[in-house]
């Protein structure tokens, strides 16, 4: 005979004292169904668990204990039961809000795991393309973009001239 446990909403979980089992009513709203089979899982090891569409938005959860239990031990089974619950839908609904970021952080994992490429990756590797076309600038080194002249130094034409004597016609240092 089924009867509602002290303190818990009688509409949603009854218990059944003669077969040792606790029945929860889940709002199929609130909880998504990810997350109803997540909070039972974590309890096969001690419960039958067994899972049923009882109306259109809510899910039957019949949790039968393994071991001979009093109305007190149902009462624990149910409120772990919906903690449990409450827990699975929160951490897939940051699952779910931080998708992207997981799937970054894998795929770096997998990458770093990879290792460096083999000399035959790098043997393979076609260097022969022709260099990227840069019209902003944008791949020139900060270094160069913002090298300061050193003071004294020639500018300009002057530098250029410098350069030109101090190398020969064959395009080598003077020496």
């Amino acid at each position: 005979m089924s009867e509602s446990l002290l303190g818990m909403p009688p509409a949603r979980v009854l218990a059944d004292l003669g077969e040792g089992c606790v029945i929860l009513t889940v709002d199929a709203s609130m909880y998504p169904q990810h997350a109803v089979y997540a909070a039972a899982y974590c309890f096969i090891a001690r419960c039958y668990v067994w899972l049923d569409r009882a109306e259109p938005e809510a899910f039957r959860v019949v949790l039968t204990a393994k071991q001979p239990t009093d109305a007190e031990g149902l009462r624990a089974l149910a409120g772990e039961f919906s903690n449990e619950l409450l827990a699975s839908a929160w951490r897939r609904e940051i699952t779910r809000l931080n998708r992207g970021l997981i799937e970054s952080v894998t795929m770096q994992a997998f990458g770093g795991a990879m290792g460096p490429p083999s000399l035959d990756d790098l043997e393979a590797f076609d260097f022969s393309d022709e260099p990227f076309d840069d019209p902003l600038g944008i791949a020139q080194s900060w270094e160069d973009k913002y090298r300061k002249p050193k003071p004294g130094a020639e500018t300009g034409a002057e530098t250029g001239a410098a350069v030109a004597a101090e190398t020969d016609p064959q395009g080598g240092a003077a020496t």
